[in-house]
C-alpha cells in the first residue's frame, strides 16, 4: 500500500513516446522530481513523496523504459534533450509556471541542463549523489569498449548471503552479460547502489522495480549520447538560481568527489552524508526530506521569517504525547488505562494522542483529545488489510512493506514534535518513531518509554533460510542500534512479565531474546484495561446484557482491523452444525469497525454487531468465545477465565509464537488452525467447550497502574 495516493495523473507524449505523471498535494511551490536511468521508475521517490506533499506540491513522472511509460528500444527517446524536454512538458501539462528541480544519479544533468536552458521555470535545483561526466575512470564507468566487450568468465552470483558484501564484479556492467544474466546484474548492481549495511528492503525493492523493463531497454538507453564535461561547465556556469547537492560519502557508484566539484561550479550547498551510499534518499530518507525541505522552504519569500513563540520552563505544563498502535484495538484500551493511571499518579499532566483509525474511534469515545494532525497520518491498518490473504498474515513481510508508511508518519510525528513541547513521548509499539529516533538521535529532544508485549521478529518455518537471515538481520540491527544508542529508549516496558517472552534466540549465533529482553526493559505485568473482579457476579453482567441464565451464549470476534473477515465467515458456515450439537445456542458475532455487519450472512439465533466498545464485558459474560489469535481479546479471557477456541493467523510470526507461548504459560484457551475448520469439527470442538469449566493462571489485575508508574518517573 503506498503512503499517499497521487491527487491527479496523466500523460503526455513526446515524438510518439507517452510518458506517466502523478501529481500530489497543492502547496504554493511546486517540486518536480525526476526519474532516472529506466532501470528504476518514480516509485524511487516513496520515501519523499509524502512528506514534502504535505508542504508543497510534488509533480513525479516515469521516464520513457519503465513504470507506466513507454518502453521504447531505440536511442533517440533516451538522448539528453529528450528528457529535458519530457521534463518541461510535464510542467506544462500540470500548469506548473516555475518549480524546484530536483533529480538523483543520472537525471542530474537533466536538472542542470534545465535550469540552464529555462531559468525562468527553475526556482531551486537539488542533486542527489550527481552522476556527472567530471570524474575520471571509476570501476563503474571502464568506457564504451568494455561495456561492448564479452565479459569474463564469471558465474551468476544469484542472492549472496544475507551479511556478505555483493562481489566486486564490475564487469557484470557488460552488454552481453545483461541479455544472460539480468536478474543477476540487478542483485549486483543494487548491491552497489545500497552499500549500507541492513539494505535488504532496499535492494529488495530495487530489483522488484528493475524486473518492470528489460536490458533491451537498459541497452537503448545505453546508445544515446552523454552530455560531456564542457556541457556540465556551461550548464553550471549559466545557472541563476540556488542549489542544493546531496551525496553519501561511501557512494560506490559515484564518488563523493563528483558532488564536491559540482558544488564548487555551481556555488551551491553540499550536504554530505557520512557512512551514505548511492541513494541516501532511500537509505535516509528522513534527513533527505528535512534537507530538501528546508531548502525548498527556503526559498519562498518570507519562509524564514514565521513567528516563534519560546515559552519559559517555569510556565510549561507537563505535555505526553501518546501514539498507540492502530493494528488492532488491544493497543488503544491498555493505553487508556494506562493514561487514566498516569492522570492520577501526575494530576498535571496532559496528554495528546496522535492517532489513526480505529484507534481514533475508541480515544474520542472515551473524550480524549486526539492530535489534530492525526488526520494525516497513513493508514497502517488498511496497509495490513491489503496485505492479507484467507486468514493469512505474513506479520513481518507486512511490516518491512510498511516502510514507506513508516517515513511518512514519522516526518509527521517530527512535525508534531517541533511545532509543541513535549517532556514524554510514549510510542506502543510506535515501529515509526522507534526506528527512526535511532537512526536520526539528534531528533530526540523529549523523555522517550517504548512498549510492547513481544521482542524480536520469528521467522515462519515455510520461509526457509533466507527469512531465517532477514529476520535475524532486523533483529541484530535492533540489538546494534540500543547497544550504541542506550539512552534513546529513556524507559522500554514489556506489556507482561518475564515469563511470557519466547525461548528463542534472535538468530543464530545472537542472543536468547529472554535474557537480552531482561536485561533491557523493565516489566509492567499484562494490561488488561479492566478490573475483572468487577465481573465475579457473572449472573449480574448476564443480566444487564440482556443475556438469559439458561441460555449459551457464543461470542465470536475477529479484532479491530478487517483481517478476519474469512474467519467470521467460515465460523458462520458451521453456525447450523452448532446449534443442531448446542440446542438453544445464541451467538453473537462482532465485526468490528472495519468489517461491515451487512456484509455477513444472518440466521435464526445469530446476533452481528458492529464495533462495541465495551466488549470485554460481554466476552466475561459469554459461555465461550471464538476469536483470531491477537494477544489482547485472549488475555482478557485469561483475565477472566472464560473457555475460548482462538485461530492464529496463517505465517503471523507474533500470533503463531509469541501469543501461544503466552497463553500455553496461562493454561489458557484452546488452538484450532485454520484449514482444520469445517462445520462439523467446528461444532464438534465449540460442544467441547462451552461451558467448560477453566483454570487458568491468574492475570493480575494492576497492570496499568505499573506501568503508569514506569511512565510518571520520566515526568
Amino acid at each position: 500500500m503506498r503512503a499517499r495516493e497521487p491527487d491527479g495523473d496523466g500523460f503526455v507524449e513526446h515524438d510518439g513516446v507517452k510518458i506517466h505523471y502523478e501529481v500530489y498535494g497543492d502547496g504554493e511551490t511546486t517540486i518536480l522530481l525526476l526519474p532516472t536511468w529506466p532501470i528504476v521508475h518514480k516509485r524511487l521517490w516513496k520515501m519523499q513523496v509524502p512528506y514534502l506533499a504535505r508542504h508543497h506540491r510534488v509533480v513525479t513522472y516515469d521516464g520513457p523504459g519503465n513504470g507506466r511509460s513507454d518502453r521504447p528500444l531505440r536511442p533517440e527517446p533516451y538522448q539528453h534533450g529528450t528528457e529535458v524536454e519530457y521534463a518541461r512538458l510535464v510542467l506544462d501539462a500540470t500548469g506548473t509556471d516555475r518549480a524546484v528541480i530536483a533529480g538523483a544519479s543520472l537525471a542530474a544533468s537533466w536538472v542542470l541542463e534545465f535550469a540552464a536552458e529555462h531559468p525562468d521555470r527553475a526556482l531551486g535545483c537539488i542533486t542527489i549523489a550527481g552522476s556527472v561526466p567530471l570524474r575520471t575512470a571509476d570501476p563503474a564507468d571502464a568506457g564504451q569498449d568494455a561495456f561492448l566487450a564479452a565479459p569474463p568468465d564469471l558465474p551468476p552470483s544469484s542472492v549472496p548471503e544475507l551479511g556478505q558484501d555483493p562481489p566486486s564484479h564490475w564487469a557484470k556492467w557488460n552488454r552481453q552479460y545483461w541479455l544472460d544474466h539480468y536478474e543477476d546484474f540487478t542483485l549486483f548492481f543494487f548491491g552497489q547502489v545500497l552499500s549500507e549495511p541492513r539494505s535488504t528492503k532496499g535492494i529488495e525493492d530495487s530489483v522488484g522495480w528493475a524486473s518492470e523493463t528489460t536490458p533491451e531497454v537498459l541497452l537503448a538507453e545505453a546508445g544515446a549520447a552523454p552530455p560531456t564535461r564542457a556541457h556540465i561547465e556551461d550548464w553550471c556556469a549559466r545557472l541563476r538560481c540556488p542549489v542544493l547537492h546531496v551525496h553519501g560519502s561511501d557512494d560506490r557508484v559515484v564518488p563523493l568527489r563528483v558532488s564536491e566539484e559540482l558544488a564548487e561550479l555551481t556555488g551551491g550547498r553540499l550536504v554530505v552524508f557520512e557512512g551514505g551510499g548511492h541513494v541516501p534518499h532511500a537509505r535516509d530518507p528522513v534527513q533527505c526530506n528535512i534537507a530538501i525541505h528546508e531548502f525548498v522552504d527556503g526559498l519562498r519569500p518570507g519562509g524564514a521569517s514565521r513567528r516563534v513563540t519560546w515559552t519559559r520552563w517555569i510556565n510549561r505544563p507537563r505535555r505526553v504525547l501518546y501514539l498507540s498502535s492502530p493494528i488492532g484495538l488491544g493497543h488503544a484500551r491498555r493505553d487508556l488505562a494506562i493514561a487514566r493511571e498516569l492522570r492520577r499518579q501526575v494530576p498535571d499532566a496532559e496528554i495528546d494522542w496522535l492517532a489513526q483509525h480505529p484507534v481514533t474511534q475508541a480515544l474520542e469515545r472515551a473524550g480524549e483529545r486526539v492530535h489534530p494532525a492525526s488526520r494525516f497520518l497513513a493508514n497502517e491498518s488498511a496497509h495490513i488489510e491489503e496485505e492479507a490473504a484467507e486468514h493469512d498474515l505474513h506479520a513481518f513481510q507486512a511490516l518491512r512493506r510498511m516502510d514507506e508508511i513508516l517515513v511518512a508518519n514519522f516526518m509527521l510525528f517530527r512535525d508534531v514534535v517541533r511545532e509543541r513541547a513535549y517532556d514524554l513521548v510514549v510510542g506502543d509499539e510506535a515501529w515509526e518513531v522507534d526506528h527512526f529516533l535511532y537512526e536520526n538521535p539528534e531528533l530526540k529532544r523529549f523523555q522517550y518509554a517504548w512498549m510492547t508485549d513481544f521482542v524480536g521478529f520469528l521467522p515462519m518455518p515455510e520461509g526457509g533460510r533466507r527469512e531465517a537471515l532477514i529476520a535475524a538481520d532486523y533483529n541484530a540491527e535492533m540489538l546494534e542500534r540500543i547497544a550504541r544508542y542506550p539512552r534513546m529508549r529513556d524507559r522500554a516496558v514489556f506489556v507482561g512479565d518475564p515469563d511470557d517472552i519466547v525461548p528463542d534466540r534472535f538468530g543464530e549465533d545472537l542472543p536468547y531474546i529472554g535474557d537480552w529482553t531482561r536485561e533491557n526493559y523493565a516489566f509492567a505485568g499484562y494490561v488488561t484495561g479492566f478490573d475483572p473482579s468487577r465481573y465475579a457476579d457473572r449472573g449480574a453482567l448476564r443480566e444487564q446484557l440482556g443475556y438469559r441464565p439458561d441460555e449459551q451464549v457464543c461470542v465470536v470476534t475477529v479484532g479491530g482491523s478487517g483481517v478476519g473477515g474469512h474467519l467470521l465467515r467460515k465460523v458462520l458456515d458451521g453456525h447450523r452444525e452448532m446449534t443442531r450439537r448446542v440446542p438453544g445456542l445464541r451467538m453473537v458475532v462482532v465485526t468490528g469497525p472495519r468489517i461491515d455487519p451487512a456484509s455477513l450472512p444472518a440466521a435464526a439465533g445469530l446476533e452481528i454487531h458492529g464495533y462495541v466498545p465495551d466488549l470485554h464485558r460481554h466476552l466475561a459474560a459469554s459461555d465461550l468465545a471464538i476469536v483470531q489469535g491477537g494477544l489482547t481479546t485472549c488475555m482478557e479471557l485469561t483475565a477472566a477465565g472464560r473457555p475460548f477456541i482462538y485461530i492464529p493467523l496463517r505465517r503471523h510470526f507474533e500470533q503463531n509464537f509469541h501469543v501461544a507461548h503466552r497463553l500455553s504459560r496461562y493454561g489458557a484457551g484452546r488452538r484450532l488452525d485454520y484449514e482444520d475448520i469445517t462445520p462439523g469439527h467446528l461444532a464438534e470442538v465449540v460442544a467441547a467447550e462451552i461451558g467448560k469449566d477453566v483454570s487458568y493462571q491468574p492475570v493480575p489485575a494492576d497492570g496499568a497502574a505499573r506501568a503508569a508508574a514506569l511512565l510518571a518517573e520520566l515526568l
